[in-house]
């Protein structure tokens, strides 16, 4: 394959003009976003010096996911997606800007972070579960969906990239207002993105059903289906143990590795240099078929590398460290959406997205909260270590029950055209087989 073959496979969802749109914007928009996250807890940090209040505050930021995401997802499959994201979007840029104004005016404290982090957490919870049904939208050839969600996985991760390093020299220089500022005018790229959309009307089948009603077929529907109960179930318990780990990072900066804010930023910005690598890996895959596999190796990886961060008192090698982490965190997130969104059914893609959310997000709150409580009682270091061992189990559970989840999802591969369809005489036999890797 040639090199210019190569960069059109990796850029394939760019052919639809909506998905090109909305990455444009986001790209703006996502660098705000982190540095609002990096000035956020470098703040609460900075007034209180507590390592449970940084808990709390994430606990704040993240249980509205957990309590509302699965009834978002649910308004997902019935009402416009369009629509919501650009409600969802303007109701975070009118946060950011209030946020701003208390820190630059110098009237925030951390009752007003907490109040701000709920509201937050409320539009999140309607934001991001609809935001993982509207990509089938925005890319009409369902051949491209796994790139566009990889390259969805590239965009974050750029962002994490950037943004982090670009709040350590502001709060450095000017404080961190200036981040919740310029995160608040970040929005306006996106949304006018999504204004620009040409986005075809569709028809909302269940919409005379209650929202209750809905939930509940969701749910049941996730649960029966083995695949999706499994890697849910494995998300949750990651995101449980291993995402916490970002709201114990001013500790980490500042008290183990004895650096500042420029500190913080180089860790997460190494978090988002790994992450991008496995989002140009995942980019580069010409299909679904194999990401099973890569699950658990993610897992893996995310779990070996936080045991050896925890080890850590230099700057270079937590830096080092902190590449595999994000690798092993964005591939395992990203390789489990991808397989989730290429088995459901269409009708239910946002009840499944938002358990999802609820799984990934919903979990981790209440993860912030036990971080938070441990590192005041035992040490962040033992906390992370803790966290590590915990994925690393995860990861080898997942390994010994993947065989059977593959036979499971094979038929629906071959029903949605990803593997060939074989003759009727050897489908019976295909079915126990492993489809090819690549």
């Amino acid at each position: 394959m040639s090199q210019s073959q190569g960069i059109k496979l990796i850029l394939r969802a760019f052919r639809h003009r909506n998905y090109r749109l909305f990455f444009g914007g986001q790209a703006v928009s996502l660098i705000g976003t982190w540095m609002q996250q990096i000035a956020l807890g470098w703040l609460v940090y900075r007034l209180t010096d507590s390592a449970f209040l940084l808990g709390v505050v994430g606990f704040a930021t993240q249980v509205p996911t957990f309590l509302l995401a699965t009834f978002a997802g649910v308004y997902a499959d019935k009402y416009n997606n369009h629509k919501i994201i650009i409600t969802t979007q303007t109701f975070a840029m009118i946060q950011a800007f209030i946020l701003a104004y208390l820190t630059l005016s110098h009237q925030v404290t951390v009752w007003y972070i907490i109040l701000l982090s709920i509201f937050a957490g409320i539009i999140n919870a309607f934001d991001m579960p609809t935001r993982q049904s509207f990509v089938i939208e925005m890319v009409e050839d369902k051949n491209d969906l796994p790139n566009a969600i990889a390259l969805n996985s590239s965009m974050f991760n750029s962002a994490r990239l950037i943004g982090p390093t670009a709040a350590g020299f502001l709060i450095s220089s000017v404080g961190e207002g200036m981040c919740f500022l310029l995160n608040a005018v970040s929005y306006i790229a996106v949304i006018a993105a999504l204004f620009a959309m040409k986005i075809k009307k569709k028809e909302k089948t269940q919409a005379k059903k209650k929202v209750l009603t809905e939930l509940k077929e969701g749910i049941k529907y996730s649960y029966n289906f083995k695949p999706i109960r499994a890697i849910l179930l494995m998300i949750a318990v990651v995101s449980l143990a291993g995402m916490p780990y970002t709201i114990l990072m001013p500790v980490i900066a500042k008290d183990v590795l004895h650096g500042s804010a420029n500190t913080l930023g180089f860790l997460m910005a190494a978090v988002g240099i790994g992450a991008m690598a496995g989002a140009i890996y995942l980019a580069s895959r010409k299909t679904v078929i194999g990401l099973g596999r890569w699950i658990y190796y993610a897992s893996g990886i995310f779990g070996i590398s936080l045991i050896l961060f925890s080890f850590s008192r230099t700057i270079p090698l937590s830096i080092f460290l902190m590449l595999f982490t994000g690798f092993g965190m964005m591939v395992q997130m990203a390789s489990c959406n991808t397989v989730l969104q290429t088995i459901v059914d269409d009708d239910k893609r946002g009840r499944v997205m938002s358990l999802y959310v609820t799984a990934f997000m919903g979990s981790a709150p209440f993860g912030s909260l036990v971080a938070g409580s441990l590192a005041s009682n035992i040490g962040t270091p033992a906390t992370l270590l803790l966290s590590g061992i915990t994925i690393l189990i995860v990861a080898v559970v997942f390994a010994r029950v993947i065989p059977s989840l593959r036979v499971l999802i094979r038929p629906v591969y071959v029903e949605k055209g990803i593997i060939p369809e074989v003759s009727k005489g050897l489908q019976a036999t295909t079915h126990l087989q492993m489809p090819p890797e690549d």
